[in-house]
């Protein structure tokens, strides 16, 4: 409130605001402050590794891009729903940039948010076997209303991996409120082969394919048109 209350005093002493409309006014400020340091604190906690939204992305660029269908799923009624998301294709043709922009529109919304690697998941399980914390763990991980997985599926698992993999699915899969977002390089039907063991692989994603969104991109990448120009 202190932020706008010289201005609005100075309007309320210019004529423009009455008594009323004054205390108004500031509440109105008040909770439009309030509101946007629970949307930095959200993103803040998500931890998105770059500024990406679904308003800067460029849908022109590949002719083939699904843009009805991302506008469909910006609506998130998939989190609400225990619904996830699975965005492939090949590499540069913004399957993170979504995935991110979602989780931006997201935290704006009020949702909790985590993003991360799938290497930086696997780490981060595996230490919870070092330190024996990895109940609390998998519970932290299971908390957010979406979890974002980027470049998941990209080698294969060990059997430690895929049993603490198993362990999150089955925290987070199906249940209303809980989105898992996974990005990859790969086809859905690949990532079978990724598991040492086939009963495992088909537990996870017997629960994780067949509970999401499919989006594929296709088309060239992106990244060409960000490469830095050469100086004469």
């Amino acid at each position: 409130m202190l932020d706008t209350l010289e201005a609005r005093l100075a309007e309320a002493r210019a004529g423009k605001l009455g008594h009323v409309e004054l205390l108004q006014v500031l509440c109105e400020d008040e909770l439009a402050r309030r509101d946007a340091a629970k949307v930095a604190r959200r993103l803040r906690a998500a931890r998105l590794p770059m500024e990406a939204t679904l308003e800067n992305f460029d849908y022109s660029y590949n002719a083939k891009f699904p843009a009805a269908q991302v506008r469909d799923l910006s609506r998130l009624e998939f989190v609400e729903a225990g619904q996830g998301l699975i965005i492939y294709g090949p590499v540069g043709v913004g399957k993170s940039h979504i995935a991110i922009a979602l989780g931006h529109l997201a935290c704006r919304r009020g949702y909790e948010v985590s993003f991360m690697t799938c290497s930086h998941l696997l780490a981060e399980l595996a230490g919870g076997h070092a330190d024996r914390s990895f109940p609390a763990r998998l519970k932290r991980l299971a908390r957010p209303a979406i979890l974002i997985i980027d470049d998941w599926a990209m080698r294969e698992f060990t059997a430690l991996q895929a049993d603490d993999v198993y362990e999150l699915i089955c925290e987070r899969a199906g249940r209303p409120g809980r989105a898992l977002v996974l990005t990859s390089n790969r086809s859905p039907s690949d990532w079978y082969a990724l598991f040492p063991n086939a009963v495992v692989g088909e537990s996870v994603l017997d629960r994780v394919i067949n509970s999401s969104h499919h989006l594929l991109l296709e088309g060239k990448s992106y990244r060409p048109t960000r490469r830095p120009a050469r100086r004469a």
